[in-house]
This record gives structure tokens, C-alpha cells and sequence, in this order.
């Protein structure tokens, strides 16, 4: 490695060991305006090359802040291009990770059309190959469209930054009332921002993720021999339709389940596993979030949120791009109800009935709890495409629950009739076996089973092909 700057020792962190190949290591900027000397910048900021994890080739910049700040000028672009192109032509990952005060001044015009170069790189590049990004330093301005331009951003917890206007060039904030630069603020409000840790930390997790992908579009979901039962009882599962991070553990090969966007609109679960070796997407409602020892820190409603419903389409969104098989957990009674809220859950909602119904993936849907009313639609039900339907048998699916059912059908008729028609509708309308029955769930499974009913779904599903109407592309 020609340099030993923080951006290379970076790259050597991330990578196998000796595995990194720099390319354009004396790369420097053409610019000598303001007094700007070629020979000052040295890579022009920006290492770049190739390199393995875990094996599987990757392609990997890394910004170096001590060369000009890091800024972004024509041919530290030009390298990034560069870098993209040869992901696309072998079919591989790109890893950048940033640390730069933004545009390059001293370039003018010929800085900001790089910027549109990478963006157009980026794009084009979107659901064909995996792209991630690790805020590690400053990431301001047009550079803030670079980590949200890819699948994955991971953000450094106490000095990196990420923003496109400063928080004190907000009107009524300065950084002491709201940092909204900070990885808190992109984590927990934004949701920019799926993983937050110190360095080390997220290239460790970055190295993590990449065991769960596939290399590109082509290659289908990333499959690794499996060490773990198949067919193990997960015996706590049925005390965890609260909170279904722990539950995915459970079901997932050696209990490795890899959350994203974890500080985010905590009522709804999104992430990887593997099932039989398989890398599997999850999607679940969640209602409780529970600590360390397992105790329960949060209560939440069971509900679509506009947060949680769009978190969950653009992970099935990404998904369905690389062929990734989907599982979901439903424990849904309907949406958030809040005026706050009531500004975008239909859109929201709608988006994430249409990532459902537009995925051609393996989907498999296990309602662990309630499933009322349309919002039980939209999670991934049979009717808008799921393959498969399994229920735990005191799972509740149906309309509504039988009291307000019998409170509208039968008002003004007494609290015993009430009573009796609530109990009736629910025997009748609002069990696992009444749904079975009427062909909406395939089968009724105990809890301890569902691993290895799902494994057996989607071993089932491998060779699924579903045609869909001829289109340029959807709109919703």
C-alpha cells in the first residue's frame, strides 16, 4: 500500500488482511488555481482499490480529510467513477468510506460536476450492486446525497457528521439545542443512518454485512453451509411476539440476526438472517422493546407507523433487487393514529403494500399475534402475494376484535348481548383455524415449530419465477 494515511489504515482495517490493491495510488489534481499545486495532492485525497472480506471481492475509497481537507474535486472523482465502473464490469460491492470538508472551491465548476458524475454512478449502479457507506469524519452538503445514494449507511457515534445544512444555519437552532448533524440525530429522527457504533466497531459490522449479501443482482441470495439444527424447537419463541428482534434471533442460523436502522421507528423490525444457510430478509411488527437481560425497556402500540411502513418498503424494495427471499412476523391491530402521523401513513402504507405485491422473491408471512384489519393486509398477507401463510394457534386475524365488532352490529342491544356476540364473533371470525379454513392461512403451526416450517417454506419456494406485467417501471 503506497500510503500509510488514516484513509489507507481504514482500508487495512476493513479488509483481509494484505488482500487491498490500490489503484491510481499518483493520481493528483490538475487544478493550480489559488495557488493549488499538483504536487500537493498526493491520491488527490482519495484512496481507492480493490480488496476482499471474507473472501468476496470488494471495491473500496476511502477519503483522506489530511489531503485538502478531503474535498472532492475532479480527479479524486474520476477515481471514484473509475472505481464504480470496475464494480459494475466484475459484478462486486463498493465500500466508500467519508471523511471530507465537501467541494473542492479551488475547482469551481469542474468540482461540481464531479459531484454529478458520482451521483449518476450511484444511480446507475442502484439494485445491481450492493453499495455502503461509513460516515467516519464530515459528510456535509452535496456529499450527504453519497451515503443516501446507496443501500447502507453506518455512521461513526461521537465525531462524524452528517448534514446538508449546518445546524446552526437552521432557523431557530444552533448545535447546542439539536445537533442534527449527529449520528443520533440521523439515526433515531432522519433514519438515514442504519448502524451506529465507534470505528472499529462499523468496520467490523461492515465486514458482517457483507457475509449476508450477494455480490450483485445475478447472483441471488448469499448461501453458506449451515452449522445449525434444522430443525432445532425454538422454545422461548412464543414469549417474544413483543419484541420481534429477539425472535428473529431465535429462528436465525446460530441466532445471528443482523438489525439495520435499529434506532429508527423501533415498531417495525427489519434485517438479515440465515435460514439453512440461506440469507433470509426480515420484516416484523414489533411492541415491545426489550434490554440486554430481556427485560421490556418500551411498550409500543402494534401498529403502521408512516416511519415503520417506509423503512419496511425500502428494505423489501432492496430485497427483491438482489433477490433476496422475505419473512415476515405479523402482529398488527392497524395504523397510528395521530394527526402528525395522519399526514403520510396512507402514502406510506401504500408504499409498503406495493413493495409486497411487487416483490417476486420468496415470501413467507408468519402471524405470531393480531393481524386486524387492512393493516394486517398490507404485511405481506396472501392476498396481495405472499407464497406462503403460517399462524401460531392463538393468533388473531380477522377485522376487528370481536367487542368493537359486536359494539357496532349490535348497539344500543345491551351489554350481555354485547358480551355473547363478541364472544361468538371471535370463535367465529377472528380465530387461526377460521382463517385457515376460508384458505387464508396454509397452516396453523405451534411457535417452537416455526423455524422449521419457514426453512421448509423456502427450501420449497428456491426455484420460485413470477412474471410480472411488462413495464418500464411501477410509480407508487
Amino acid at each position: 500500500m503506497s500510503s500509510t494515511s488514516k484513509a489507507s489504515q481504514r482500508i487495512a482495517a476493513l479488509l483481509d488482511d494484505n488482500s487491498f490493491v490500490e489503484i491510481g495510488g499518483l493520481v493528483t489534481a490538475r487544478a493550480t488555481d489559488f495557488n493549488m499545486k499538483p504536487g500537493e495532492t498526493p491520491s488527490d485525497g482519495c484512496v481507492t482499490g480493490y480488496g476482499v472480506i471474507g473472501g468476496k471481492p470488494v471495491y473500496v475509497y476511502s477519503q483522506d480529510v489530511s489531503v485538502m481537507n478531503g474535498t472532492i474535486g475532479e480527479m479524486h472523482a474520476k477515481k471514484i467513477t473509475k472505481l464504480y465502473d470496475l464494480a459494475m464490469k466484475t459484478g462486486s460491492p463498493v465500500i466508500g468510506l467519508i471523511d471530507s470538508a465537501g467541494l473542492r472551491l479551488q475547482e469551481a465548476t469542474d468540482a461540481l460536476n464531479a459531484f454529478g458524475e458520482i451521483y449518476r454512478k450511484q444511480a446507475l449502479c442502484s439494485g445491481v450492486i450492493p453499495q455502503i457507506t461509513a460516515v467516519l469524519g464530515s459528510c456535509g452538503g452535496g456529499l450527504a446525497l453519497f451515503p443516501t445514494l446507496t443501500d447502507f449507511t453506518f455512521m461513526e457515534e461521537k465525531n462524524a457528521k452528517l448534514f446538508v445544512n449546518a445546524p446552526n444555519a437552521l432557523d431557530g437552532n444552533v448545535v447546542t439545542k439539536c445537533d442534527s448533524a449527529s449520528a443520533a440525530f440521523q439515526s433515531e429522527e432522519s433514519g438515514i443512518v442504519d448502524v451506529v457504533a465507534d470505528e472499529a466497531s462499523i468496520l467490523a459490522k461492515i465486514r458482517e454485512l457483507i457475509g449476508f449479501l450477494p455480490a450483485n443482482n445475478g447472483e441471488g441470495s448469499d448461501i453458506v453451509e449451515c452449522t445449525d439444527d434444522l430443525n432445532r424447537q425454538c422454545t422461548d419463541l412464543a414469549n417474544c411476539v413483543g419484541d420481534t428482534s429477539v425472535a428473529l434471533s431465535i429462528l436465525a442460523d446460530n441466532n445471528d440476526f443482523f438489525e439495520v436502522k435499529s434506532n429508527y421507528a423501533k415498531d417495525m423490525v427489519v434485517g438479515f438472517l440465515k435460514l439453512d444457510g440461506v440469507t433470509v430478509g426480515a420484516v416484523a411488527n414489533r411492541s415491545e422493546v426489550c434490554d440486554a437481560e430481556g427485560k421490556v425497556t418500551e411498550k409500543l402500540d402494534a401498529v403502521l407507523s408512516r416511519q415503520g411502513c417506509e423503512k419496511a418498503a425500502d428494505f423489501v424494495g432492496f430485497c427483491d433487487a438482489f433477490d433476496i427471499p422475505v419473512l415476515t412476523l405479523t402482529n398488527v391491530k392497524g395504523y397510528k393514529a395521530t394527526l402528525c402521523s395522519e399526514k403520510g401513513i396512507a402514502k406510506a402504507a401504500a408504499r409498503l403494500t406495493y413493495a409486497f405485491a411487487n416483490a417476486t422473491v420468496p415470501k413467507v408471512n408468519v402471524v405470531i399475534g393480531k393481524a386486524l384489519g387492512t393493516a394486517a393486509v398490507v404485511m405481506n398477507s396472501a392476498a396481495i402475494g405472499a407464497d406462503i401463510t403460517y399462524a401460531w394457534p392463538d393468533a388473531e386475524i380477522g377485522t376487528m376484535e370481536g367487542r368493537l365488532a359486536a359494539k357496532i352490529m349490535y348497539d344500543g342491544q345491551g351489554a350481555d348481548v354485547i358480551s355473547e356476540k363478541a364472544a361468538a364473533y371471535d370463535a367465529l371470525q377472528l380465530s387461526a383455524v377460521s382463517a385457515a379454513r376460508r384458505g387464508y392461512v396454509d397452516r396453523i403451526v405451534e411457535a417452537a415449530d416455526t423455524r422449521r416450517y419457514v426453512i421448509g417454506a423456502f427450501e420449497m419456494l428456491f426455484t420460485k419465477s413470477e412474471d410480472r406485467p411488462v413495464k418500464k417501471h411501477g410509480t407508487v
